[in-house]
């Protein structure tokens, strides 16, 4: 019967790929388990090797020359009862662990992940990518809890393996910075190295499980969905405020500021022609429209020069706008907080909030 004299790593089996590797002899791959009392077991650097027997992990080796023999393997004496010194053979499966350091190991979520803008309150699709980097750091936990009936676990195996682990890990941090820590999805990039170093730390104890220690974690990128609607309104809200804050006025005075202006148009173009309204009532709406405007540049712009003394000032009329209940200038005819019609342009009379049509004289409002 044969018995194997050198037991080592196969130099064909790629390092970087294999993880680790159950030994099988070439020539007698039957006999791969059959090993003599005095067989020399060469481990090389970076790797681990480990005698079993019947599932058991009996004794671990580091890298060097080391012979398998009773005398320095108390334990397999023990469980084979063999006689020291001799040359019995004996069955003892090697496995051999590769502990270098693996750093370009690639995640990123396979479908977007569904959040709520914590600023604008629109929902949003997020995505999320990097890498990372892990060795094996218990090789007696890492071939015990994941080799199985495998002769070999490869790299490709540790991702499948955990996978879905890191993705949810990640999920939640995501979500976390964005949906609790208020971070705009646009400025998510800004906290990357934060992530980071968290995210070493949330996956090491599920890791070490497994006899595997994470070496580094990186997101790569925090991003959107370009063509989801829900981004694209928030760029357009943020864009429009941008707008307004660049110009130094709010969205309650731009939205009167749209009133005047529509307002204005129909006063100078289709309401002029109607034959009720004459040229001094569109003076008179001019009137309205510049005291209205005087004041608004005012409140902008509260370093203004005051107006010169001896000319009246607007005088607030005591009278509320029916529309948003806020006073109303005397003789206006549109209110300057929400831009309401307070009188027909054509009979001025009083209108009633909200009408089409003035109740006197029937004309479109």
């Amino acid at each position: 019967m044969a018995i194997i004299q050198v037991v080592q790593w196969d130099d064909s089996i790629n390092s970087n790929d294999i993880l680790a590797w159950r030994y099988v002899d070439k020539k007698n791959p039957v006999k791969s388990d059959e090993l003599g009392n005095w067989t020399q077991l060469i481990v090389r650097e970076s790797q681990e090797a480990i005698l079993f027997r019947n599932g058991q992990a009996l004794d671990l080796f580091g890298p060097g020359k080391h012979t398998l023999s009773t005398d320095n393997i108390p334990i397999l004496r023990r469980i084979m009862n063999l006689p020291t010194g001799g040359e019995s053979a004996f069955k003892a499966a090697v496995w051999f662990v590769n502990k270098v350091n693996l750093l370009d190991i690639k995640w990123g979520t396979q479908n977007p992940i569904l959040l709520r803008d914590p600023e604008y309150q629109i929902p949003i699709y997020v995505r999320a990518y990097g890498q990372f980097g892990l060795r094996v750091n218990e090789s007696r936990q890492f071939v015990l809890k994941l080799a199985g009936n495998k002769s070999s676990l490869t790299r490709a195996d540790v991702e499948n393996y955990f996978k879905g682990l890191i993705l949810s890990k990640m999920g939640d941090m995501i979500s976390t910075y964005i949906a609790h820590k208020k971070v705009n999805i646009f400025e998510i990039n800004a906290y990357l190295e934060d992530m980071s170093n968290e995210a070493v730390e949330k996956i090491r104890p599920q890791l070490e499980e497994f006899g595997i220690e994470p070496v580094n974690f990186y997101f790569g990128s925090v991003n959107v969905v370009d063509d989801d609607e829900g981004i694209k309104k928030l760029k357009a809200a943020m864009a429009e405020r941008a707008t307004m804050n660049v110009m130094g006025y709010n969205y309650q005075q731009k939205r009167s500021f749209d009133v005047m202006e529509s307002a204005a148009k129909n006063e100078g173009g289709a309401g002029l022609l109607n034959a009720g309204v004459g040229l001094g009532a569109g003076m008179g709406m001019g009137q309205a429209f510049g005291q209205m405007a005087a004041q608004m540049g005012q409140y902008i712009n509260p370093n203004a020069a005051p107006q010169p003394q001896g000319q009246p000032q607007p005088q607030a009329s005591g009278a509320a706008c029916p529309s948003c209940g806020q006073p109303v200038i005397a003789g206006a005819k549109f209110c300057m907080n929400c831009g309401a019609k307070l009188v027909c342009p054509n009979c001025g009379q009083a209108v009633v909030p909200g009408a089409k049509f003035c109740m006197n004289c029937g004309q479109q409002l």
